[in-house]
């Protein structure tokens, strides 16, 4: 069963509890965060969104089905960005989407639900715009993920 967690820049740089969690994978999509220097066995993506516009369609698209495969693979995944609020709700959202066949609008609700968001609407409209031209084949039903970040 995948699992897939989102996160903040802290969260995408702790090393001893992304390996107490047995993530694989982390999606880090913060600009204006350097660069985190993980364990050799953390898969390591790099995504740097801008938190609003100005997000190439190519960028935005690579996340969003890169992070897909992540999850249609079943592999433990974090999504971070710098405070978790805005770039990595939207790009989970829209992995969502694609991988249960539901609105991003919908999806995005669903996962910060009573939860602390701030999604940028000009981030959101590109995010919106790619999802909807973005097909994955042979895509599997998923759970929806732990919507916060993983506790300290």
């Amino acid at each position: 069963m995948p699992q897939l967690y989102l996160g903040n820049a802290l969260d995408a740089r702790d090393v001893r509890r992304l390996y107490e969690l047995e993530i694989s994978v982390v999606v880090d999509l913060a600009m204006d965060e350097p660069p985190a220097q993980l364990g050799r066995e953390i898969v390591y993506c790099r995504f740097p969104l801008v938190d609003g516009a100005g997000n190439p369609d190519w960028l935005l698209r690579a996340a969003i089905e890169t992070t897909s495969r992540f999850v249609q693979s079943e592999v433990k995944t974090l999504v971070a960005c710098s405070g978790g609020m805005s770039r990595s709700p939207a790009i989970v959202a829209a992995v969502l989407a694609l991988q249960m066949g539901k609105s991003p609008e919908d999806c995005l609700l669903e996962l910060v639900a009573g939860h602390p968001h701030d999604v940028s609407p000009l981030l959101w409209q590109g995010v919106k715009q790619v999802c909807v031209t973005s097909s994955l084949p042979e895509t599997v039903p998923v759970t929806p993920p732990s919507a916060g970040a993983p506790p300290h």
